[in-house]
């Protein structure tokens, strides 16, 4: 699982990903069969704490996709618990200066290069794996993901996409709005001149980057021409609301003939 996500982020291979919100296991697991390339398990704007957490990882590794997890803050206090589950993948939400890239480098990392206390647990394979093992190479699969959605970021993104160990970059199109006085304005013609600026900057550095959004055709297809390869669309609570509507709209058109 985390191999082939792996080799497609390294290649600039097209990602397509989906959000979880909800936090129900079987919700997630069946999310997993679906054939996305990676799921976004959300800590930041959901109710989605570290026990529930768990067994989403469980439960998305038993459907045979790879999890990132978003955590509510660039914190190394709130990153911790989170690499010892074993995750695929970290996203750190606004990370605005190369020093908070670094940071968050960091917090993935065992001294003398980073910040992280030693403590995995289900990241260790629960004792399959040797701790010489886990804390000198199977740490380091686990993708680190920064956020860009402050125009602070667009502006500082020369230095943040230098900043070495940094995996992938996603914009956060709904913040970066509103860090210009265009809150929601997401295909405002100012943001997408933003968006061709961080693109340009991503190319220039080769690095893999991309969105994440809603599922509007129009806007995934702006990214996709800007050259992203990463994208997030659709969430678990999102396809269950419109899978009842439709249902709902099929009782409203048979049983009132």
């Amino acid at each position: 699982m985390f191999e082939t996500l792996d080799r497609k982020l390294r290649n600039h291979e097209r990602i397509a990903g989906a959000y979880i919100f909800g936090g129900l296991p079987i919700m997630t697991e069946a999310m997993a069969q679906c054939g996305f390339d990676v799921l976004w398990i959300d800590m930041e704007h959901t109710a989605i704490g570290v026990e529930r957490l768990c067994d989403n990882l469980i439960a998305a590794k038993a459907g045979g996709t790879p999890a990132w997890v978003r955590i509510p803050w660039n914190d190394p206090v709130r990153a911790k618990p989170v690499l010892d589950m074993g995750v695929d993948g970290m996203i750190f939400p606004y990370v605005c200066t190369a020093e908070e890239a670094r940071l968050a480098v960091r917090s993935c990392s065992y001294p003398p290069e980073g910040i992280r206390g030693y403590g995995p647990l289900r990241a260790l394979n629960y004792g399959g794996i040797t701790q010489m093992e886990y804390v000198t190479e199977t740490f380091r699969n686990c993708h680190r993901v920064i956020q860009i959605e402050h125009i602070d970021a667009v502006k500082n993104l020369r230095e943040i996409a230098q900043v070495e160990g940094v995996d992938a970059f996603i914009v956060g199109p709904n913040d970066l709005s509103g860090s210009v006085g265009r809150i929601g304005e997401v295909q405002h013609p100012e943001l997408i001149e933003l968006y061709r600026e961080i693109a340009k900057v991503m190319k220039e550095f080769d690095k893999p980057f991309g969105v994440a959004t809603g599922p509007n055709e129009q806007f995934l297809s702006l990214w996709r021409d800007l050259g992203a390869t990463i994208f997030f669309a659709g969430n678990d609570v999102g396809f269950v609301h419109d899978g009842a509507m439709a249902v709902r709209g099929l009782y409203n058109k048979i049983l009132s003939e």
